[in-house]
């Protein structure tokens, strides 16, 4: 199966801090992971590599069947969909929602003076249909919820019908509900045929949507662990990533962890069976 994107001995470093030491990682084109790690990990350093806005200090990166240095990035970036804060701040508050998903066609935040055409048009309105926010085209980009932007990026960045597709915390900042109905479009996607390789950076195991395929557990910008989910996402890959001790249950598909008891509450849990 070919590889969305492969990196070999990656190391990122700046004066003073490695960001990322040793990373070997390979995402199949059909795969979906997600990204585990606490803050500082290194996770958002990685999506950067893998999106092309970042050159690593050593190592290399194959990205789409193009190695990193030797390729032209501005159009490599084209064939990768991106959401995370910085692509939501870099919008106009006072641009409609249609145009926040249709000028994802050029690659540019804010309409000026750019030409498109029936497709860019029918394509625009065909995602919005799909991600459930054709309701809101009118609406401008500053008067949305967190959880109606979170769509709106993501339909932006499905637009260009991408062969990768990388989401950064794409459940942070939002409310239960909003989070659910989030997850439940991404299981959509995920089990879509036809859908781009997938990779989602969270904190939160509760994130995970059903359909997912992989793990990357990270830590101080080294490998934890990475493979299949329901061999790599245990209890002592969790507390050994997040440097404490982890309680994991797993029901449906959806995860939730939380700390594990010490002395007397761990011996009663254990006593009563409260935890599994």
């Amino acid at each position: 199966m070919p590889a969305a994107f492969e990196l070999s001995d990656v190391r990122v470093e700046r004066p003073g801090k490695v960001l990322l030491d040793d990373i070997s990682w390979t995402v199949d084109e059909n795969d979906r992971w997600v990204v585990l790690g606490p803050n500082g990990a290194g996770k958002t350093t990685l999506l950067q590599i893998i999106g092309a806005s970042l050159h690593p200090t050593s190592g290399t990166v194959d990205i789409l069947d193009e190695r990193l240095g030797q390729v032209a990035v501005a159009e490599l970036r084209t064939r990768i969909g991106h959401t995370s804060t910085k692509v939501a701040d870099r919008i106009p508050p006072t641009e409609s929602v249609r145009d926040v998903v249709l000028s994802a066609a050029y690659g540019v935040t804010g309409r000026w003076n750019e030409e498109y055409d029936e497709h860019d048009h029918v394509r625009a309105d065909q995602i919005m249909g799909e991600w459930g926010i054709a309701p809101l085209a009118g609406r401008t980009f500053g008067t949305l919820s967190e959880g109606e932007r979170k769509r709106v990026l993501i339909a932006r960045a499905l637009m260009t019908d991408p062969e990768l597709l990388l989401l950064d915390e794409p459940g942070a900042g939002l409310d239960l509900g909003a989070r659910e109905d989030l997850l439940s479009s991404l299981e959509t996607l995920a089990g879509s045929e036809g859908s781009p390789a997938l990779v989602m950076v969270s904190h939160h195991v509760e994130e995970i949507p059903v359909g997912f395929t992989h793990v990357l557990l990270v830590r101080e910008g080294r490998v934890v662990a990475q493979g299949p989910l329901a061999e790599t996402l245990t209890a002592d890959n969790l507390s050994t990533t997040f440097g404490q001790r982890i309680h994991l249950d797993r029901d449906g598909g959806r995860y939730a962890a939380r700390r594990a008891g010490y002395g007397r509450r761990a011996n009663r849990t254990a006593a009563t069976g409260e935890d599994t």
